[in-house]
């Protein structure tokens, strides 16, 4: 089966601006959801957000979702009801399990890392959302640092519940069919989609050139049915790049 990519532009994702908030969103969801754009593979929820400093999520509920974050600039503040609290940067991934239920709070307190309000910053991340392949369990959280594998090069695998990845250092998420991984590649540099029956392909900066596609530049997508390991080049200015690997989809009844 010969791979088909459909190309998903930056401006074609619907963006929804508030007094502290731009959040831009790559799949329809919620009370006006776009039927035949709620999902690819496993993902359902691909949003980059940028957040005001001093503002951000008040505490709200999530259930049964495996919600991974990863920062782009500045810090993230993240509070629970299970008593786990955290600041996301980047290079430090964090998974969320919502599970049977879970009360959170995600700020833009950036400022506590310093201690100094005069230099916040916008925090700029993107928020992503699989559906686990077990309902109800009890919620989690975990977050890892992955900066020094980054700066060595290649596809590091971010999260991941696929059995084959069991021995790798990532943070897990309770999805057997679905992976996540990330790489920062400079100016020329190249890298190799995973071959599998599904692969999102998000451009977080820069940009690439993707075999059989042409150039994806900063927040296009690629949504891979039956990928064949194309390569991405990057561009002039280097580029990172969030790809999910996933070998089932959603089937919605």
């Amino acid at each position: 089966m010969r791979a088909d990519i459909d190309i998903r532009r930056s401006a074609s994702r619907h963006v929804a601006h508030t007094d502290w908030l731009q959040s831009i969103n790559s799949f329809s969801f919620g009370v006006s959801a776009d039927r035949s754009n709620s999902h690819f593979g496993m993902l359902l929820v691909s949003n980059e957000d940028t957040v005001r400093p001093g503002t951000g999520f008040d505490t709200h509920p999530h259930r049964d979702m495996e919600i991974v974050t990863w920062v782009l600039d500045g810090a993230l503040v993240h509070k629970d009801s299970t008593g786990h609290s955290g600041i996301i940067y980047p290079g430090l991934a964090q998974r969320m399990t919502a599970g049977s239920g879970i009360l959170h709070s995600e700020k833009n307190d950036s400022w506590t890392l310093t201690g100094d309000r005069e230099h916040e910053n916008p925090v700029h991340f993107i928020q992503m959302w699989v559906l686990p392949d077990t309902a109800n369990v009890t919620p989690g959280y975990e977050q890892l640092d992955i900066g020094v594998q980054l700066g060595q090069g290649g596809w590091v695998t971010l999260a991941s519940g696929m059995p084959k990845h069991s021995g790798v250092r990532a943070i897990s998420i309770r999805q057997k069919h679905a992976a996540l991984h990330v790489t920062r590649l400079r100016p020329g540099e190249t890298a190799h989609v995973a071959t599998a029956p599904f692969v999102h392909l998000f451009v977080a900066r820069g940009s690439v050139s993707l075999e059989s596609a042409g150039v994806l530049q900063q927040g296009d997508a690629a949504r891979i049915t039956a990928s064949e390991g194309q390569r991405i080049v990057a561009g002039d200015l280097g580029s990172e790049v969030l790809m999910w690997e996933m070998d089932a989809t959603i089937s919605f009844r």
